[in-house]
């Protein structure tokens, strides 16, 4: 245990001097991109009357040139000390443009779960239905999720909903086929001693094959997330409406170049954390011997 605890250690310290490294780089490259606070410069007279159209402030950041470690610092607290503000369509604190986002998300990846596991579990326990379904597997599995986005809003005609299907349709692949390894791979002993205590089917499928698969399970779970966290900001660049890929694409055209790479930060902390809960419950339902 203190082998961990000092192996821990000595990473954080490896990863804070990383991080001090990196901006320091990052301050020396973009030191010369510091204005005035308040300065426009850079900006054509369009872009100014633009942004101040759009309700921004023209001098929050330089248009030109890449923003400085001190612009991001006040993009930080400027997003965060007022994160649910709603000032119209457009104009939407990051928390709500984050709810709206993992609600989608977590819609489309429940109505996954209630599809992709127990048919993974019906095709893992049958050879027969794993060689039917395996040619429409393979099939669809690489279909970019995008590329049902036209099919959805032509067939649907709502955004918001086609958003949740292609999240849907992107979970269910990774899940499906860790479900039907996980269930296929089960020891043959314990299924032998489940049979010869003559267990019925059903108590047989939750107390025998559900524990065992789980680890697997949740593997293609955590697969599956990963995936619809991606996703779901590519799509939400092309509906439109609410959600963080929105935010970027939306901030991208005030020519907020700060406010974009905000956006990124926070997509990227809320996948990590996305990941670690994921990560926790696999440890929970992993077997140690």
């Amino acid at each position: 245990m203190n082998i961990f605890k000092t192996l821990g250690f000595r990473a954080g310290v490896v990863s804070s001097v990383l991080l001090v490294v990196f901006i320091a780089i990052w301050y020396a490259a973009t030191a010369s991109n510091a204005g005035p606070a308040g300065s426009s410069t850079g900006m054509t007279t369009e872009q100014i009357e633009y942004q101040k159209m759009m309700g921004k402030d023209p001098g929050a950041a330089k248009a030109s040139g890449f923003p400085t470690p001190l612009q991001m610092g006040q993009t930080f607290v400027k997003q965060l000390s007022d994160p649910f503000y709603d000032r119209g369509p457009n104009d939407k604190g990051i928390a709500i443009q984050l709810a709206h986002s993992l609600g989608r998300v977590g819609l489309g990846f429940l109505l996954a779960c209630l599809v992709a596991i127990p048919l993974g579990f019906v095709i893992g326990m049958s050879p027969l239905l794993r060689r039917a379904f395996d040619p429409f597997i393979q099939v669809l599995k690489p279909i970019s999720p995008l590329a049902w986005m036209p099919l959805a809003l032509y067939t649907i005609k709502d955004s918001s909903t086609s958003g949740i299907f292609v999240i849907f349709i992107c979970s269910v692949w990774p899940m499906l086929i860790n479900t039907a390894f996980g269930v296929s791979a089960v020891k043959r002993e314990w299924l032998n001693v489940a049979s010869t205590l003559e267990v019925n089917p059903i108590r047989k499928a939750f107390q025998v094959i559900l524990p065992a698969a789980a680890p697997t399970i949740l593997t293609g779970m955590r697969i599956s997330m990963g995936i619809a966290w991606l996703v779901i900001v590519a799509a939400e660049m092309l509906v439109g409406g609410t959600g963080i890929g929105y935010f970027v694409w939306n901030e991208w055209n005030n020519l907020s170049l700060t406010n974009v790479i905000f956006a990124i930060f926070v997509i990227g902390v809320v996948g990590m954390l996305l990941d670690l809960a994921f990560a926790q419950m696999q440890k929970v339902v992993t077997y140690v011997e």
